[in-house]
């Protein structure tokens, strides 16, 4: 890709950007969100054309008018959130839009026989192709979404943030998957914000910055701290900020909390002023947890009391008494993504009357609070790239002025740059009192970041420890129930 460049009315999202990528090679496409990456393979995939630039692939000019094009010249995307039909078969969803055909009619032997060479060929046998894609894993999904590719024998997979819902265990298996594909001579642009694992599965690497190239280099040639730097265009000297914190009054305090569906048993106490952690590994309860205090999930049994009050509510009650949650799926449930940033941020908190003008004088200062880039207040959110629209939900918090904060993986999917923003804005709110509820699979951040870390395993909630007693192997090792 050479010289590509894309405007979106005043925006410049892509600069002269170039990259290039050889057979069996693994390519890490870096940067903030916002840098334009999404872009650059969007042009790649034919969704969006570039207002001037050129593409070569395989020796030849390519220029595809659509996505449907793209792939059948070999190009294969697999994005964030899966593009699966989940009331489909695997085989259906991996040969879909690319049906094998008898006379006029789809060959359902064939497309079983297909799909089952191109799963075995990962590793993955014994798969009923026949039952719905719903019935799967995630991980399992995902490495349908890449089988797919394979029966469509393509030269280039895209895949971005690959891992950001995978456990340990299924993120091992997808770099076992991605090693296949490389010795097969298949090209790969790996999008991820995890840069330990650029180091460990990616070959060469490109760096974008607000839609211009900043860096090309093989990836053991530079150092952590280097691809950070390229990526925010500074140094991060202190990414976990900690100030003196003082924890106060107990303002949440979850007794022998058991869910209809999990938690099992699960007891803890926030203070005012203290970020309090929650590790596990997927599906170990962390996320009903939040869910049950916050009032989206049925409660079975338990206590849950909320600064003097006590009992179960519904989420509109807990707003009122001062609780907010940050959902971990931020274009499911944390937003409404059709709608304008203004209506994002504001509307828990309505007053009778709206005044466009209020909304849009509010919005405007907690747009620039949190350093979101936009248009301006009446952007339709699902136009922002993913920190973007992070930083939109929590403003959401903000605005409200919840005293409690359940933040359920703030910072999934999101850059460097909007993680440090996000560090600086729960220590921030620590010092003001606020007591915050952190949900994470990153270890780091949270030890990072939290003041007391409890592990959640199958469903029961351990003892709550202080940073400076435990440790990462002690987390991993109490998550996975050793």
């Amino acid at each position: 890709m050479q010289n590509i460049s894309k405007r979106f009315g005043a925006t410049v999202a892509l600069d002269n950007v170039n990259l290039q990528v050889e057979r069996g090679e693994v390519h890490a496409l870096v940067g903030e969100n916002g840098s334009g990456k999404s872009t650059l393979m969007r042009v790649l995939s034919g969704a969006i054309h570039p207002d001037s630039g050129s593409i070569t692939f395989d020796g030849k000019p390519y220029a595809p008018h659509n996505p449907m094009e793209a792939r059948r010249l070999g190009i294969a995307m697999i994005y964030q959130e899966l593009a699966l039909c989940p009331h489909l078969s695997t085989a259906e969803n991996v040969l879909l839009g690319m049906e094998m055909q008898q006379f006029g009619v789809i060959d359902r032997k064939a497309s079983r026989r297909t799909t089952e060479d191109a799963l075995r060929m990962l590793g993955i046998v014994g798969l009923n192709v026949d039952a719905p894609i719903s019935s799967l894993p995630i991980a399992t999904r995902q490495l349908v979404e890449i089988a797919r590719a394979v029966a469509l024998d393509s030269k280039i997979v895209v895949l971005d943030e690959p891992t950001s819902s995978l456990t340990q265990a299924d993120v091992e298996k997808l770099f076992e998957v991605v090693n296949i594909l490389k010795e097969k001579g298949t090209a790969i642009i790996y999008i991820s914000h995890f840069l330990d694992e650029i180091k460990r599965i990616c070959d060469q690497m490109t760096v974008l910055r607000d839609g211009v190239n900043v860096g090309e280099s093989k990836v053991g040639a530079v150092d952590t701290d280097m691809i950070v730097s390229m990526m925010v265009g500074r140094k991060i000297d202190t990414i976990y900020p900690r100030s003196e914190r003082h924890p106060g009054e107990v303002v949440l305090k979850v007794e022998g909390l058991h869910g209809a569906r999990k938690p099992e048993d699960a007891s803890l106490e926030l203070r005012k002023g203290e970020v309090v952690g929650i590790a596990g590994l997927n599906g170990s309860g962390r996320t009903e947890l939040a869910r049950c205090i916050f009032g989206l999930d049925v409660v079975k049994s338990g206590r849950i009391r909320v600064g003097t009050i006590e009992g179960t509510a519904k989420p509109a009650k807990r707003w009122s008494e001062g609780v907010g949650m940050l959902s971990e799926d931020r274009k499911l449930e944390g937003l409404a993504i059709s709608m304008t940033i203004a209506d994002n941020m504001t509307m828990t908190k309505l007053p009778p009357i709206v005044s466009s003008q209020k909304q849009s004088e509010d919005s405007h200062t907690w747009i620039a609070k949190m350093g979101v880039k936009c248009r301006g207040p009446q952007q339709i959110v699902g136009e922002l790239s993913g920190g973007n629209q992070q930083k939109v939900a929590i403003a959401r918090l903000l605005y409200h002025d919840v005293d409690v904060m359940l933040l359920d993986e703030p910072t999934r999917g999101i850059d460097v740059g909007s993680k440090e923003t996000i560090y600086q804005l729960i220590d921030q709110l620590a010092l003001q009192g606020k007591a915050v509820l952190m949900i994470s699979s990153y270890l780091p951040e949270l030890l990072g970041v939290c003041d007391r870390i409890a592990v959640m395993h199958k469903g029961l909630l351990g003892e709550t420890k202080a940073v400076h007693e435990t440790g990462a192997e002690e987390i991993i090792r109490e998550a996975a129930g050793a």
